[in-house]
C-alpha cells in the first residue's frame, strides 16, 4: 500500500518523497480512507507512528482552495505541539497552497489578526488563544467541516474540557470530529463519544512500539545520589541527543544549573520560559547544537526531534501514560532507542505500576 493508493494527490506525494516518506504507517493506512470519507475517527497510536500526517494528509485533500474561510480546526493542549503541527502543515502547503494560521500564547496578537483578515483555511491553535479571538469576533468557525483534537487525553481530562465544549458550540452542527492521542483510556473515550457521531476507533497497539524499539533500564539510587548517578550514566553513554525529564520546573532549573557547572551542553525547557526563547532552544536542539534538553512533562507532548537517541527519566512520572509519552520521544521511524529511569526507594510502587502496565520487568542497570 502507498499514499497514492490511499487517494493522496501527486503534489502531496512528491512532497512526502522529498522527505523520504514512501510507505504509510499503520495508523495512516487505516485512518486516511476513513477521514477522506468524512467519518468520525478516534485514532490511538504511540508517539512517533505518524499520527500528524494521518490527519493532515486527508485534511489537505478536503480543503477547498477557492474558499477563503476557515474550513478546518486543529486544537492542541500545548504551544510546542501547535508549533510542531504547523511546521508539518506548512511543509505540505509548499505543494498545496493552503492558507494556515497558528494561534497560541506568546505570539503577537496583532500579527495574527492581520493574517486572519487575509482569509485563512486551516487554524492550528491552543484553546486559550483561540477563545480570545472568538471573544473579539476575529475568528469565524461557521464554515469548519473538520475539527481535530490532538492529544485528546490532555484536552478532555486535563483542564480543557470546558474550553472544548465552548468551541464546539461555535462549529456548524454538521462537521467531522477526529480525536488522536497516544493513550485513550475508557474515561477519555467516553467523553470523546459524547461529541462524536458513531466514531470508528483505530488503535495501533502501544506495546509493539514501547518494547520492541526501545531498550529500557532502571537505575536504583537515592534522591541524594541521583545527580551523581545520572552523570555516571551520561558519561558512559555520551548520546548524540537526549532528553532528561524532571518532575517539576524547580527540579529542571536546579538540574540545568548543576549540569552546566559540570560542563554538560544542556538547556532547560518548561512553561515559565518565554515562548520566543523556547522556540530558539527547540530549533537548536533539533539541529543537534544542544546535546541534553532538560524538560518537564509539558515538553514530552510537543517535542518532535528525530535525532533523539536517549531518554533519561531523572524523576519517575506520576502516571503510566506519562512514562509512555516520555519514552516515546525515542525509538522512532525504525531506529532503536534507549531509556533509563532513576528511582529511589519511595518510587517502588510507581515502578511496579509501570512494569505491570507494559507487562515487562525493566532490567536494572548497575553502575
Amino acid at each position: 500500500m502507498n499514499f497514492k493508493q490511499l487517494g493522496i494527490k501527486d503534489t502531496l506525494n512528491n512532497q512526502l518523497h522529498k522527505r523520504g516518506i514512501h510507505i504509510p504507517t499503520p495508523i495512516q493506512e487505516q485512518c486516511i480512507p476513513l477521514i477522506k470519507s468524512h467519518q468520525d475517527v478516534i485514532g490511538e497510536a504511540q508517539t512517533g507512528t505518524g499520527k500528524t500526517l494521518a490527519f493532515l494528509l486527508p485534511l489537505f485533500e478536503k480543503i477547498d482552495l477557492d474558499k477563503l474561510s476557515v474550513q478546518a480546526l486543529i486544537l492542541t493542549p500545548t504551544r510546542e505541539l501547535a508549533i510542531q503541527i504547523t511546521e508539518e502543515a506548512r511543509y505540505l502547503a509548499e505543494a498545496l497552497p493552503i492558507r494556515i494560521l497558528s494561534l497560541y500564547g506568546g505570539k503577537e496578537t496583532a500579527h495574527q489578526l492581520k493574517k486572519l483578515k487575509g482569509g485563512i483555511q486551516l487554524i492550528i491553535a491552543t484553546p486559550g488563544r483561540l477563545l480570545d479571538h472568538l471573544k473579539k469576533g476575529s475568528v469565524d468557525l461557521s464554515s469548519v467541516h473538520t475539527f481535530i483534537l490532538d492529544e485528546a487525553d490532555q484536552m478532555l481530562l486535563m483542564g480543557f474540557k470546558n474550553e472544548v465544549n465552548t468551541l464546539l458550540r461555535q462549529l456548524p452542527k454538521k462537521h467531522q470530529t477526529l480525536c488522536f492521542s497516544a493513550t485513550m483510556n475508557a474515561a477519555v473515550k467516553k467523553l470523546a463519544y459524547g461529541m462524536m457521531k458513531n466514531p470508528t476507533v483505530i488503535s495501533v497497539r502501544k506495546k509493539e512500539v514501547t518494547l520492541s524499539a526501545i531498550k529500557q533500564e532502571v537505575v536504583e539510587t537515592t534522591d541524594r545520589q541521583k545527580e551523581a548517578a545520572l552523570c555516571t550514566v551520561l558519561d558512559a553513554d555520551n548520546p548524540f541527543m537526549a532528553i532528561i525529564f524532571c518532575r517539576t520546573k524547580v527540579r529542571v532549573d536546579k538540574l540545568e544549573a548543576s549540569l552546566k557547572k559540570r560542563g554538560y551542553n544542556c538547556f532547560k525547557l518548561h512553561s515559565d520560559i518565554l515562548q520566543s526563547k523556547r522556540e530558539r532552544i527547540m530549533k537548536a536542539f533539533k539541529k543537534g547544537d544542544i546535546q541534553y534538553l532538560i524538560a518537564t512533562d509539558v515538553a514530552s507532548r510537543g517535542i518532535d526531534a528525530p535525532g533523539v537517541s536517549h531518554i533519561y527519566n531523572y524523576d519517575i512520572p506520576q502516571q503510566v501514560e506519562d512514562y509512555i509519552h516520555r519514552i516515546g520521544r525515542t525509538g522512532r521511524a525504525g531506529e532503536v532507542g534507549y531509556t533509563c529511569l532513576f528511582i529511589d526507594p519511595k518510587d517502588k510502587t510507581m515502578l511496579d505500576e509501570i512494569e505491570k502496565a507494559i507487562k515487562y520487568r525493566i532490567p536494572r542497570r548497575l553502575l
